[in-house]
């Protein structure tokens, strides 16, 4: 039976500080969990290590091994200054971590600085207007399962390292807004996919995670996403990655590195 993630996370078991879920087939990305659901798991359970932390700003995640099946997720706290707070967190199956991630809460400050460099992408198709992506028996599984996918820009007949789409969970009932964009931020293949073969296996390694606001929000549930490759050599590509809301409006920013195979 499908479950969404708030389901999950409703049906852990404590254990210790953290707690253990059984990941569901249908959360695979290939052999592990979808990057996204492992870093939002990562961060449920930071989230567990006080009640009083502030808004999340910046999260760190190593995609170390495969998880699936029963894992166990715990937190830390590092580091608890007037501003900030330094969270670890891990998920470990049979004793091997399979994910390390680090997460930094920082409440607003007043600050003379303001700056927005960031527009949504240009020939952007609305959201109501995009059409949305058909569903094949080699798409992901997390993402058939889980998640509408619309196109955001048109399609060109030029070959370029770069994907576009608007894209919604599903079942975003009880989320927590921030592990709603974790979940979602990595949902896209690598910016690079069109520049390669088809089935060539990927694997991403690391990944930073920044947000913009601490409070996000968007209508009807959709994020637009975008992912950049901008370098590729040797097996190993760096991408970068944007979110927005559905009025435009920056979300979270980031980076990626990806393995390719192939």
């Amino acid at each position: 039976m499908s479950m969404g993630f708030s389901e999950i996370l409703d049906a852990a078991a404590p254990d210790g500080d953290g707690f253990r879920v059984t990941i569901p087939e249908d959360w695979h990305q290939g052999r592990t969990a979808y990057g996204g659901f492992s870093s939002a798991l990562a961060h449920s359970a930071a989230l567990r290590t006080s009640r009083d932390l502030p808004p999340l700003r910046s999260a760190q995640v190593s995609f170390i091994a495969p998880l699936f099946g029963e894992v166990e997720a715990g937190a830390r706290i590092l580091r608890s200054g007037r501003n900030a707070t330094w969270v670890s967190a891990e998920i470990v199956r049979e004793g091997q971590v399979g994910l390390s991630a680090s997460f930094v809460f920082m409440g607003p400050v007043e600050s003379s600085l303001h700056l927005n460099d960031r527009p949504a992408p240009e020939a952007l198709i609305a959201v109501d207007k995009a059409q949305p992506m058909e569903f094949r028996e080699h798409s992901p599984v997390f993402l058939r399962h889980h998640f509408d996918v619309r196109f955001a820009i048109p399609r060109s007949g030029e070959k370029r390292p770069e994907l576009c789409w608007w894209v919604r969970v599903r079942d975003r009932e009880g989320l927590d807004p921030m592990t709603e964009i974790l979940l979602i931020a990595d949902s896209l293949p690598p910016g690079v996919l069109p520049l390669m073969h088809p089935g060539v296996p990927v694997s991403s390694m690391t990944w930073l995670c920044n947000l913009l606001t601490p409070t996000p929000s968007t209508r009807d549930g959709w994020w637009l996403l975008r992912s950049s490759g901008d370098y590729s050599e040797q097996g190993c590509s760096s991408q970068r990655m944007a979110i927005w809301n559905a009025d435009g409006e920056p979300i979270a920013s980031g980076m990626q590195s990806v393995a390719l195979f192939g």
